[in-house]
């Protein structure tokens, strides 16, 4: 079956500066498709020639099999883009303002449908400014749905958000792909990557740095576990690692912090307790946490993805 989306060699400038720098993804029918970084990433410019809205300076972008900017026009009609809250009107009802966009295309979905749907039924005509921050971005979603799409793009979705509408989206995101459609969503939350997408290209600097599935990306670090541990004294993490995995150590005041990457913890962390035991030393601090998205960034490019 051939891609949804195609994107091969693409590259975009503004003048001296490179926004997308050679990048190629591919991306299927019926899966969630992640792309993670930081701001400035690339990622939005690169939505942004997918839905037909910038020109790439080389290379190319098919959609659903048609070219993203030769053929937008038609393609409008089988996509649907996440827009920010600002972009609807104040003075039309939740309801009034679906219809609108309805209107727009050659087939919609009756407002209260995509209402009920994104859990905005009961407030059908109440006005935009009225809602929460989550009822605002699960808004900006059902305006996405209106015309039954097949391919659904949100950029950022749930930024800014507090946990609780966080996690309320995310449900939202994962009924849409329920239903069999095709979803693409940036994001710079490892968290939301991990949790919705099939696949997720990690991208830094304008270029995608590696492309997979979330478990995949994280089994290649080598090291499934980090084990954090500090104390007062120094301890000899070396010969009780006993070249299980890697380590960093750093002193913060009086106290001495490390921070281990291990495939099996297990044995490590047996060690470091025995090891303060026989010497009547105080941890205070040790952590086994599983590798996330999070390193995996960090080892490809050295930075975290909040810096």
């Amino acid at each position: 079956m051939e891609p949804v989306i195609r994107v091969e060699g693409l590259v975009k400038r503004y003048g001296s500066l490179t926004a997308v720098d050679d990048i190629s993804f591919t991306v299927e029918a019926g899966e969630t498709f992640g792309i993670l970084g930081p701001n400035g990433a690339g990622k939005t410019t690169t939505l942004e020639v997918i839905e037909g809205l910038q020109r790439p300076t080389q290379g190319t972008a098919s959609v659903l099999g048609m070219d993203a900017g030769g053929q937008s026009s038609q393609l409008k009609h089988r996509i649907g883009v996440q827009l920010q809250a600002a972009a609807y009107f104040d003075h039309l009802t939740l309801t009034e303002i679906l219809q609108l966009f309805g209107s727009f295309y050659h087939h919609s979905v009756p407002a209260a449908d995509v209402l009920s749907k994104v859990g905005l039924y009961e407030r059908r005509t109440s006005y935009l400014k009225k809602l929460s921050g989550g009822q605002k971005q699960a808004f900006t979603i059902a305006a996405a749905l209106v015309n039954d799409p097949d391919l659904v793009i949100l950029d950022e979705p749930t930024t800014g958000l507090d946990p609780r509408a966080r996690h309320d989206l995310w449900d939202l995101v994962k009924l849409i792909e329920s239903e069999g459609k095709t979803i693409v969503l940036t994001t710079h939350y490892m968290e939301e990557a991990a949790t919705l997408c099939r696949r997720v290209a990690i991208m830094h600097q304008g270029r995608i740095l590696t492309i997979g599935s979330p478990d995949d990306l994280v089994r290649q670090l080598g090291a499934a576990y980090r084990v954090r541990v500090s104390s007062d004294v120094e301890l000899p993490i070396s010969q009780l690692v006993n070249g299980a995995g890697s380590f960093v150590n750093h002193r913060n005041g009086d106290q001495y912090q490390y921070e281990l990457a291990l495939e099996e913890p297990a044995t490590a962390v047996l060690a470091l307790l025995g090891h303060a035991s026989e010497h009547d030393i105080q941890l205070q601090r040790l952590e086994v946490l599983p590798a996330t998205l999070e390193d995996v960034f960090l080892k490809l490019t050295g930075r975290g993805l909040q810096e």
